[in-house]
């Protein structure tokens, strides 16, 4: 892989998703009837790699072949993903759609007896609101052990690493004790949230929270997050953990966004017709990465584009479906 771009790698998980749109969430003991149904490639993880790569990419034409992503010479970036897939049909498409998309799935292992992941997704039309359970199989096939060394992070060493946490905490941890060894910038975004022992802000450079993760994180209410004070009392609390730069994504209030070198603000959300939050998130952080791996970062116009790219993915179906090209911004 050239290594004139920035290289970005995301270490996360792959799903195959499994979605049905309902009038509303269905109540305990209700059986609903969805008005459709989808399959299609998620995971948090393989979601960020996507955004990161079609964010950086203009849009194949429609005739081009499905290689033509990953041959953009005017791509801005080189996305890399790290993960594990079933040897099944799942699998499979997975790492052909990763690949007609430009991100290199050569760090991608297929572990023998296992299944691809996957996500059965419950969307509230009315809302765009999603109720999500995962079966991580093939994830959780990522062990500690495998990403001890700086060497687990791929040759050449990337520009910034993101994670999620889809695959085993344990994991995690080791590919962050290995990135802070390697001197590798990282973007975490702790989603599902759980409890991180003190280690893992340690010089982290990049945080990227929604209000709950901010809450449970930070040890207080979401009720406190309703406030620009309460914001910045959160904020200062991940500061003092180690953190250089904090992000807290709050729906329709925007974004709040902290810095170790002073810089805060609150960007206003943008105004989008919601359709469907999935992938809204991911859009965030794969819009945001772009940002830091440029030459001129600036927090708060990372934040903005961030934002703008966000909107647009809410306002269409599905995951990395939703997720705009570079140049539909």
């Amino acid at each position: 892989m050239a290594t004139t771009k920035p290289l970005i790698t995301v270490l996360g998980s792959l799903n195959m998703d499994l979605v049905s749109y309902v009038p509303h969430h269905p109540l305990p003991g209700e059986t609903l009837t969805s008005t459709r149904f989808a399959i299609s490639p998620g995971g948090k993880g393989a979601n960020q790699a996507v955004a990161c790569a079609k964010l950086s990419r203009s849009q194949p034409r429609s005739s081009a072949p499905p290689s033509a992503a990953t041959a953009d010479p005017t791509a801005t970036a080189q996305i890399r993903m790290l993960g594990a897939v079933g040897q099944d049909t799942y699998g499979t498409q997975l790492l052909t759609n990763l690949s007609a998309h430009g991100v290199d799935v050569s760090g991608i292992l297929t572990p023998p007896n296992t299944k691809t992941g996957i996500a059965i997704i419950l969307v509230d039309e009315p809302t765009g609101q999603n109720r999500i359970v995962l079966s991580p199989e093939a994830n959780h096939s990522l062990l500690a052990a495998q990403f001890s060394t700086s060497a687990s992070l791929g040759t050449p060493l990337p520009n910034l690493l993101i994670m999620q946490l889809e695959i085993p905490l344990p994991t995690v941890l080791a590919a962050l004790r290995s990135a802070r060894e390697a001197r590798v910038p990282v973007l975490l975004n702790p989603a599902p949230a759980q409890e991180l022992p003190g280690s893992a802000y340690e010089g982290l450079a990049h945080l990227v929270v929604n209000e709950t993760e901010a809450a449970i994180l930070g040890g207080v209410s979401e009720a406190e997050l309703d406030t620009l004070p309460g914001m910045e009392g959160v904020g200062r609390t991940f500061l003092e953990r180690g953190v250089q730069n904090v992000i807290i994504t709050l729906g329709g209030r925007g974004v709040f966004y902290m810095s170790a070198s002073g810089a805060k603000g609150l960007v206003p959300a943008e105004k989008a017709k919601v359709v469907d939050t999935t992938a809204a998130g991911d859009t965030f952080v794969g819009m945001y990465a772009l940002d830091v791996v440029s030459k001129d970062f600036n927090i708060e116009e990372a934040v903005k584009k961030a934002n703008r790219a966000a909107a647009k993915t809410v306002e269409r179906l599905g995951a990395q479906d939703s997720i705009p090209w570079r140049d539909e911004l």
